[in-house]
């Protein structure tokens, strides 16, 4: 990683607003007016539509952009099958839904010169990619930038960082990300990643850990916020999409593609992150969870966690998710006569949490950043004995919890392991401990 990646990362300026319809141009004049597909594009490119829902989906819900390339998209040789490493895709069926509360450490070290697609890890997920439905929960550690390019036709990537710097070169422009920061890479974009930090113990570490949920439904969306109000949570003007910014290389380029679960390799005579002008809403975007406006409880008891969701997948059925995207951001508790930390819990909806720094304040020690735990429906959980013991005889004062910052991903449906991630070395083999001893204080009136 050299120096100048940093410096470009650290430069680069961002077009505002989730879903809105952007446009940009790298060279004046590249984009077209008052027409999507003239008869002649402007400085001899090609224009093409990049739809990332049905046509006649409702516009509120509508995505796709139209982009103006050096060469079409459809200039490029066969795909053939690939090694899929250690990537796996819905319907999981190689494991039975395990109902037991689990929890993971970080991923071990990777071999050297893993790339961020090679470090991509699969723990498990749910629905069917093929019928478009569901999700996946991946995560990734590399120690090398991408010289190749992917896209994902399954779904969309929401990528969270939890160690390491990542410069995201896509179709539609540059896109820097960092630990507390997100990136949300649309089905079918393609792009590539430029690690921005070296190790610290001389590269015997990760250079890049982190989390990834790929979405096969409906893309992300802001959530509505009902008595809320017009304002609160993650505001639209905050997620930041790129400005065009285009490529040019003659010369062989590895494209990696999934479809279907599968990886599809071609090498291309040129690049095609070659879009010099464009315009849309189906876009990538980057965007800080330390911007997320926290709306909480003023007098006594907790709103329920989806207070806390930044984004949304809707099904079918209103309210209820193929998956949200919820960060645990720093925030200030002042519950009156309240049990602070998140509460005992089962849900119908199954979720998975992962920690980007800090601690996470229902679990005094085990849940380490880069680790994971996975509470699949019905599970019983809640704060640890450690944590309820402190928490019950607590003084009520305000109190901040600014000292962590944990993300977490929950579904409509169980989330079933791939087998690599149920016989792991880094699955924690006594997580059900945390709940022991906690003592009976029942004590009935006399």
């Amino acid at each position: 990683m050299s120096g100048d990646a940093r410096k470009t990362a650290e430069g680069l300026t961002y077009l505002s607003g989730f879903g809105n319809e952007h446009s940009s141009e790298a060279v004046p004049g590249a984009l077209p007016e008052g027409r999507n597909s003239p008869q002649r594009a402007p400085l001899g490119l090609y224009a093409e539509q990049l739809s990332g829902t049905a046509f006649t989906e409702p516009r509120a819900h509508n995505r796709r952009s139209w982009l103006y390339r050096i060469h079409p998209s459809a200039a490029h040789p066969a795909f053939t099958r690939t090694d899929n490493g250690a990537i796996r895709t819905a319907p999981f069926t190689e494991s039975v839904p395990d109902p037991n509360r689990l929890r993971w450490n970080p991923l071990p070290e990777p071999a050297p010169g893993t790339d961020f697609l090679a470090g991509l890890w699969t723990l498990g997920g749910n629905g069917d990619a093929t019928q478009r439905t569901g999700m996946a929960v991946h995560l990734y550690h590399a120690n090398a930038s991408m010289d190749r390019v992917f896209s994902d036709a399954d779904g969309e990537l929401l990528i969270v960082p939890e160690r390491g710097g990542l410069l995201l070169h896509t179709e539609f422009g540059r896109l820097h990300v960092e630990p507390a920061h997100v990136a949300l890479i649309p089905r079918g974009v393609r792009f590539r990643v430029e690690l921005l930090d070296t190790a610290s113990d001389g590269g015997q570490s990760p250079t890049a850990r982190g989390y990834v949920c790929e979405n096969y439904g409906a893309p992300f969306h802001l959530p509505d916020l009902g008595p809320i109000g017009a304002n609160g949570l993650a505001n639209a003007r905050d997620f930041m999409a790129p400005v065009a910014s285009y490529e040019e290389v003659e010369g062989p380029v590895e494209v990696v593609n999934k479809f279907c679960g599968n990886l599809w390799t071609a090498t291309y005579d040129h690049t095609p992150l070659d879009v010099v002008a464009w315009h849309g809403n189906h876009v990538p975007y980057v965007y800080d969870l330390r911007r997320f406006n926290v709306i909480g409880t003023i007098s006594y008891d907790h709103p329920d966690p989806s207070i806390f969701t930044v984004l949304t997948s809707p099904s079918d059925t209103p309210g209820l998710a193929g998956v949200d995207f919820v960060v645990f951001a720093p925030r200030w508790l002042v519950g009156e006569d309240t049990f602070r930390p998140p509460y005992f819990h089962r849900n119908v909806m199954s979720e998975y949490m992962g920690l980007i720094e800090g601690a996470y304040d229902a679990k005094a020690e085990g849940f380490v950043p880069g680790g994971g735990s996975l509470h699949n429906m019905m599970s019983a959980h809640g704060p640890d004995r450690e944590t309820f013991d402190r928490a019950s005889a607590a003084e009520l004062r305000p109190q901040k919890i600014d000292d962590g910052l944990a993300f977490m991903f929950e579904t409509r449906w169980p989330v079933t392991l791939t087998p690599q991630a149920a016989g792991a070395d880094h699955l924690q083999q006594r997580y059900d401990d945390v709940w022991r001893g906690m003592e009976r204080h029942f004590r009935p009136l006399q």
